[in-house]
């Protein structure tokens, strides 16, 4: 198949001069491990004893990979991003909230998203994190199956009611939804919840979404079992994949409670894992639907040459590719042009509040090997190509 990715004119097109030379700084900043941890931390310490630093961060990495403090703040970069065939998915991006009223806070939010998704064509999904609507440790309790209290089986039941709300008027609004994964010890609970709302709304087509983080070693078979069960039941299966973005943290905690690690052995597990699930679910494409989230060439190749092997149209509203804001343009933007459904997830929020999300993208990008190299190289390439103009 024809490499695409490498055309930095198509990739960059959308950014100005100092716009590049802001994601140069940025990324060569994320490629220096010390300096990470080191920012982090200041950045932590400087919103908490309410310095005066919004200002900066919003200049700077906030303006990089969020699309603004609030949804009507996204709207120009949406039809930015649109003019070039790239969707998007916004995406509120606060975490670790805990309290009945920012659940309800996030319900809302999330509504409001759907609402937004049904009047813009370039807005074709809404999304939201399963703990955004409900406790963690209740998710965690769930799994385990405990015996709940009178108490906590009431606030469950709100959760469930949340997730229900916002399934129904996804169905009701021909709005696609994609529920994010979360960590393994919680995720049991929200797979069981996702998959009854599949049930109930997915008689027709992929209207809810689950995800699958492909960093673990067992996913494959969950999404088997699953398939044998939308069959025998009838309805239809979304699935949103990904690697993950909780390494770290699952092999810490097994490490630390004793148990085996659910992440794959190696990266190349891990990449294997991904692709052999494209391949499955490709093979079940009559009764699944996929959102290929990666910023990985080759998984991207694959899924691109499965289509044109199996003779299905790049625009099949069966298959999206999906890239983060302000990571991976070369893959974005070069699919669209070659005709692909392609949407970058957009996180907007509260700069304090969307904190937690933009250092676990820098941590990230610091961790996943080739990444943040990578970046730089086209970002290089696309200044070089610009001056010789």
């Amino acid at each position: 198949m024809e490499k695409i990715f490498n055309n930095t004119q198509v990739a960059f097109s959308l950014k100005s001069d100092t716009e590049l030379d802001r994601a140069y700084f940025l990324f060569k900043m994320i490629a220096n491990q010390p300096l990470v941890r080191i920012g982090t931390a200041m950045t932590n310490f400087a919103l908490k004893a309410k310095l005066p630093v919004e200002g900066l961060i919003r200049a700077t990495v906030f303006d990089h990979f969020c699309g603004g403090i609030n949804e009507e703040d996204c709207l120009s970069v949406v039809d930015k991003m649109y003019t070039k065939g790239v969707s998007s998915v916004l995406d509120y991006s606060v975490e670790g909230k805990e309290s009945e009223d920012q659940f309800d806070a996030a319900l809302k939010m999330t509504l409001k998203t759907i609402e937004f998704a049904k009047e813009r064509m370039a807005i074709p999904f809404a999304v939201f994190k399963p703990t955004g609507l409900g406790r963690f440790e209740l998710y965690e309790k769930i799994g385990r199956k405990e015996v709940l209290s009178t108490k906590d089986q009431a606030e469950w039941d709100r959760v469930v009611a949340r997730f229900d709300l916002v399934c129904s008027e996804g169905h009701k609004k021909d709005v696609t939804l994609l529920i994010d994964g979360e960590e393994s010890w919680m995720q049991d609970a929200a797979d069981d919840l996702v998959t009854a709302m599949m049930r109930k709304y997915n008689k027709e087509k992929a209207i809810v979404f689950n995800t699958l983080q492909l960093y673990r070693w067992d996913r494959l078979d969950y999404l088997k079992k699953l398939a044998a069960l939308a069959k025998s039941e009838g309805f239809y299966i979304g699935m949103k994949i990904v690697r993950g973005a909780y390494m770290e943290k699952e092999n810490q905690r097994a490490l630390d409670k004793g148990y085996p690690t659910p992440i794959c052995a190696t990266k190349q597990a891990t990449d294997t894992n991904y692709d052999t699930t494209v391949k499955y679910m490709m093979e079940h494409l009559d009764q699944m639907s996929i959102f290929a989230g990666t910023h990985n060439e080759s998984s991207t190749y694959t899924l691109m040459e499965l289509m044109k092997s199996k003779g299905i149209a790049s625009n099949d509203t069966r298959i999206w590719f999906g890239q983060l804001y302000g990571m991976s343009d070369n893959i974005s933007y070069n699919l669209a042009q070659n005709g692909y459904n392609v949407a970058k997830y957009l996180p907007f929020g509260p700069v304090k509040d969307v904190m937690p999300y933009l250092i676990r993208r820098a941590e990230e990008n610091t961790s996943v090997a080739g990444q943040t190299s990578r970046e730089l190289e086209m970002i290089k390439a696309e200044r070089k190509r610009r001056k010789a103009k």
